[in-house]
């Protein structure tokens, strides 16, 4: 088969590489449309309940998640020039187009009665700059007896404040919020510089559009850091202009088609879709030093150049396209998780390792077939003596000290489960950032003079029309909103009670202590007052918290990051008590919001993720089987990668990396990567059984000898590729960087010490005619076996 094909690549060599240009010019082309994600990760499927009941909530009473805060906590407020400037700002943002409102002391209304048309009408307590002090200390008093206020915007307690800045739902999830927020970001920098004083940013707009523009300046980072990496080991391996510039060429045309195929999916750039170029450069780049080695290895045999380049394609397509398959279903399993995001990374990733290894396989010995005929100085790298030396103790190792290396297994295995029992699945929505980041610090700040600024939305549904607006559940509301809002994690509520507090506090002329509910008598006349409220931007003041026939209202609390673990046992307290408030066969009571679809979302991928890795080592099992055509072989190309996987899972419980989205992707794509090199030894193996003359013994240590230097320079390219991850600003990618780069380290130890010292156990065992023959022909040799020492 592979015979036919590589004469057709070299025959057809200028109608394949104008293809091939041709593709790439049409994915440049649709690359232009490439858009970064603005709304947040699409995490559970479109039919979860969870997920459903959010959309709902959204569809009655709008966008959850529309508000981004600027807080301070700086008794210099409250001076004259000082709060005209603050003022002044949340005016200026207020005029921003796509800004539907803004909040803060320096713009803030009050209800006041109408006795003529028996209506309250919304008025701004600030109409024009404060010309004294003595103005800005009478406001101050006016503005703290708004007691509707006080813990939203203001806290009396220690004298922290903050703007609330609405965004327009139109607005919200689109590429123009990053404008916008920069335009707020510069203007209250200006504020802040002028007054010297110091401002905290955070919101769900503001943390999406950090995220978004980290994303951005990382996903140039990647490519640019994967690229220099690759490059410089490649040049450390060929010494060789052409074998370095034209290998990141053939990877450099991969990124080119896998942006291209983002962009005609429709998908957009996320966190995990932003490093798909640097994945490609890394599980690439392995295809052409195999290719190359393999040319130069036939080339000093033969001095023929294009029947080293024909065998090239023969010995290294199967294999390589072996390699490849087994790297992308690691990736490719996400594609069943059901998740959006998770669907998006599996689909492009899998498609383009093929993508690029199709590019490999026709690009690099069409390339090699225009240029010179390599010297003996590039072709100097097959005689690795030091590398020939320590795959010689691996070999003294494996046939002197088998017993030495079971036990050493065995104990790592044993210590790494016990590491095993410490991991703990718990996410934090800004977790995947370091603690000394501006963004997670500003949120810390809100925890700690707002309990948080994370929507937490609660519905009720009483059942029946107009049911909101029964005195007795009212006061139902109120004792439920008491009772949420006496954690610490949470914040005072934002609910149709307390706007009737508002107007109660209205309708008695502001007096700060008429801020209650109203009474029997008063209710059925304040809220006739309510309903009619007018003003501007205002509109019905209750029509945000109820639906449209009154039979349903929320509450709104923000809360604290605490982690989806310490989450999930908070909601299920809280769904418990919420019951003796609101039995379930009179009310139904849905806790919702962005919160608790980050928790569900989190708890969905740690879930569907564990069920992926499984699908992943049985794909990959079946394919190990259909090569191999045995039972104990398959076992003995899982169990070192396996063991590599708990090793890592180990070292996440040491040092305390808890199980979430980022950081349990490791698993399968390390163990998609890890198998190539156990493919690689075992189809060596079974090549070298071929020959009558060779033992079991024998083969093994040909293997080794032979296929060991292929398994260290694949597996080194991977090591220092993935490492360049370990520089991401998001502890996720960092740590996804770290522990694939130790896993493949691990499993290339384990492939190059137990494998072996499995076969020689079973050496007995092992009926040879039933592994005489391997299903599809590879070859993986590095070296001329007539300059290599036979064991």
């Amino acid at each position: 088969m592979w015979t036919p094909i590589s004469k057709f690549i070299l025959k057809y060599r200028y109608i394949l590489i104008t293809v091939i240009l041709c593709v790439t010019t049409f994915m440049g082309y649709h690359s232009k449309d490439l858009q970064l994600a603005y709304a947040g990760s699409k995490v559970l499927p479109l039919d979860d309940p969870s997920y459903v009941e959010y959309n709902e909530f959204k569809a009655k009473f709008g966008e959850d998640g529309a508000v981004l805060v600027i807080g301070l906590n700086d008794k210099r407020i409250w001076q004259k020039d000082v709060f005209n400037d603050w003022s002044k700002l949340s005016n200026d943002i207020k005029a921003i187009k796509g800004i539907q409102e803004v909040l803060s002391v320096g713009r803030i209304y009050e209800l006041k009665k109408d006795t003529t048309e028996r209506k309250f009408v919304l008025n701004k307590v600030i109409s024009a700059p404060a010309t004294s002090q003595a103005e800005v200390d009478s406001l101050k008093q006016k503005i703290e007896g708004l007691k509707f206020y006080d813990g939203l915007l203001f806290n009396t307690k220690n004298g922290s404040t903050l703007m609330a800045i609405t965004f327009d739902r139109q607005i919200l999830n689109s590429k123009y919020r990053g404008k916008i927020v920069n335009k707020i970001n510069d203007l209250a920098q200006t504020f802040s510089e002028k007054n010297k004083v110091e401002l905290h940013y955070s919101g769900l707009p503001w943390v999406r559009s950090k995220l978004s523009d980290k994303i951005a300046k990382e996903f140039v980072l990647f490519l640019v850091l994967a690229l220099a990496t690759t490059g410089l080991v490649l040049a450390i391996f060929f010494k060789q202009f052409h074998a370095v510039f034209f290998p990141l060429l053939v990877v450099i045309n991969g990124v080119v088609w896998a942006l291209g195929i983002i962009a005609l999916f429709g998908y957009q750039i996320s966190l995990l879709l932003g490093i798909i170029p640097a994945l490609i450069v890394i599980i690439g780049i392995p295809n052409s030093v195999l290719l190359l080695n393999k040319y130069h290895n036939e080339f000093r045999k033969t001095g023929d150049k294009m029947h080293s380049l024909e065998v090239a394609i023969q010995k290294i397509g199967p294999t390589a396209l072996l390699a490849n398959v087994s790297a992308a279903i690691g990736f490719g399993v996400f594609s069943f998780t059901n998740s959006a995001i998770l669907e998006e990374f599996g689909h492009i990733a899998s498609i383009n390792i093929i993508a690029t290894y199709i590019c490999s396989i026709i690009l690099v010995p069409i390339i090699f077939s225009f240029l010179p005929a390599p010297s003996a100085k590039h072709t100097k790298h097959l005689d690795s003596k030091k590398l020939t030396a320590f795959l010689q103790k691996i070999d003294y190792l494996v046939f002197h000290h088998r017993k030495a290396i079971y036990i050493s297994s065995a104990v790592i295995v044993l210590i790494a489960l016990y590491g095993v029992t410490k991991m703990h699945a718990n996410g934090y929505v800004v977790d995947d950032l370091p603690k000394k980041d501006p963004i997670y610090k500003d949120l810390k700040f809100f925890e700690k003079n707002f309990d948080g600024v994370l929507p937490l939305e609660v519905s009720i549904d009483t059942k029946k029309k107009n049911g909101v607006m029964n005195a007795s559940f009212i006061k139902r509301i109120d004792k439920f909103q008491e009772m949420v809002s006496a954690y610490p994690e949470i914040s005072r509520a934002l609910s149709l009670d307390e706007v009737l507090k508002m107007a109660t506090q209205g309708f008695y002329n502001g007096n700060p202590s008429q801020y209650r509910l109203p009474n029997t008598m008063e209710q059925a006349f304040i809220l006739s007052y309510a309903g009619k409220s007018a003003g501007k931007g205002s509109g019905d003041m209750l029509k945000a918290f109820l639906n449209k026939d009154k039979s349903e209202t929320r509450v709104s609390f923000q809360m604290a990051d605490i982690g989806s673990e310490k989450m999930n046992v908070l909601l299920k307290e809280l769904e418990v008590r919420t019951d003796s408030i609101f039995p379930k066969e009179k009310f139904n009571v849905v806790f919702t919001g962005s919160s608790r679809i980050f928790v569900k979302g989190t708890d969905y991928l740690v879930e569907n993720l564990k069920e992926s890795l499984l699908l992943a080592i049985g794909l990959i099992s079946i394919i190990i089987f259909i090569l191999f055509r045995s039972l104990r072989m398959n076992g003995i190309a899982l169990i070192p990668n396996i063991i590599s996987l708990i090793f890592t899972a180990g070292i996440m419980g040491y040092v305390g990396i808890n199980l979430k989205p980022s950081t349990i992707l490791i698993f399968s794509v390390a163990f998609g990567l890890a198998n190539d090199q156990t493919i690689y030894f075992l189809t060596k193996y079974r090549q070298e059984l071929e020959n009558p003359a060779n033992s079991i013994s024998k083969a093994i240590s040909l293997a080794l000898s032979e296929t060991g230097v292929s398994m260290i320079y694949a597996a080194g390219i991977l090591f220092f590729g993935f490492g360049i991850f370990a520089a991401s600003n998001f502890e996720g990618t960092m740590w996804l960087g770290i522990l694939v780069s130790i896993t493949l380290l691990v499993a290339l130890l384990s492939n190059l010490i137990l494998v072996p010292a499995l076969l020689l156990s079973l050496e007995q065992r092992i009926n040879r005619k039933k592994v005489a023959k391997p299903l599809i022909q590879m070859d993986m040799d590095l070296v001329d076996e007539d300059d290599n020492n036979k064991v």
